[in-house]
């Protein structure tokens, strides 16, 4: 295996879309609504956003491996382990890693001190707030993916909905606007359920080791009934958006990407074993992208109307 793919592997970079879709919703959002495009803030913006995400994914590896979680999923029966396995099986060392997650961390900071000096300091206060939700997730003493009250979710929320589309949004404008954290609900709403589900994969083995996430304090029923909700809710902030006039109204064919998901939740029992989750995490993923590539479309066809 080479560098590249290790590296591919071990940051989980085949997820990464789900944080380079909210940048490009904000600066389509910034081009549809005021005319403003900048390419090369666009550009630094993706990277500064990828780099943030892709070190998001090897912290969490990272301190999940300090803490003991990944080795109790890979070891539990009933548990499907779904970090990169690049420490627990050792195929790179513990020093390693961690240079490669904080080299990361370096490239994501640089791009948002740059972003700052041009646009303004509010670009630094977004991926101030992003970085430091991506460290402590997982990291003592917050840990919110620890503590089960819900934390979690809300900081997935703002890490990979409200923040990059907002920051991405004010980058090209350096000013804010509430349609921007309008458009943000729906694919942070989806990605928040991406990441609910995967709990759904180990969450037997999160309760032996300590990890409070909601499924394992509300157990399997109750967590899937909330599961469907940030589904309505993701429906309902869309058709929001229409309303609100942040996206067009055929935007709304978006909705469509949902029924896919919406019939795996059909095949799904009270209580079922690891395995059956797989579908619904695959579903969920898929549904993010598609509906996160339909708006895309609809912002960009908008704006080709716009100058006609």
């Amino acid at each position: 295996m080479d560098a590249l793919t290790q590296f591919k592997k071990a940051s989980r970079i085949k997820v990464i879309p789900v944080m380079l879709i909210p940048v490009a919703l904000g600066a389509l959002g910034a081009y549809v609504w005021t005319g403003q495009f900048h390419i090369g803030l666009f550009l630094l913006t993706l990277i500064g956003s990828g780099a943030a995400h892709l070190f998001s994914n090897m912290v969490n590896d990272l301190w999940d491996y300090k803490n003991g979680t990944d080795t109790e999923a890979q070891e539990h029966v009933d548990a499907i382990s779904t970090n990169s396995g690049f420490l627990t099986k050792g195929v790179w060392s513990l020093r390693k890693f961690e240079l490669i997650t904080w080299s990361l961390f370096g490239l994501a900071a640089m791009s948002g001190i740059i972003l700052s000096l041009i646009s303004g300091w509010w670009a630094f206060v977004f991926g101030a707030l992003g970085g430091l939700i991506a460290y402590f997730y997982v990291a003592p003493p917050i840990q919110f993916g620890y503590r089960g009250k819900g934390f979690s979710e809300i900081a997935i929320l703002l890490s990979f909905g409200i923040l990059p589309v907002m920051g991405a949004y004010y980058v090209q404008t350096s000013h804010l606007d509430i349609r921007a954290l309008l458009l943000s609900l729906p694919i942070g709403l989806l990605t928040t359920l991406i990441l609910f589900n995967h709990h759904f994969l180990h969450w037997q083995a999160d309760r032996q080791a300590g990890k409070k996430t909601l499924v394992v304090v509300w157990g399997e029923k109750r967590a899937l009934n909330f599961s469907r909700v940030l589904l309505l809710l993701a429906c309902l902030s869309l058709i929001a958006c229409v309303l609100a006039g942040a996206l067009p109204p055929y935007a709304l064919i978006a909705l469509l990407t949902i029924i896919p998901l919406y019939l795996v939740y059909g095949r799904l029992k009270d209580s079922n074993r690891s395995e059956a989750y797989l579908p619904l995490m695959g579903a969920s993923t898929m549904t993010t992208m598609r509906c996160g590539g339909v708006l895309i479309l609809s912002l960009i066809i908008q704006g080709i109307i716009q100058t006609l």
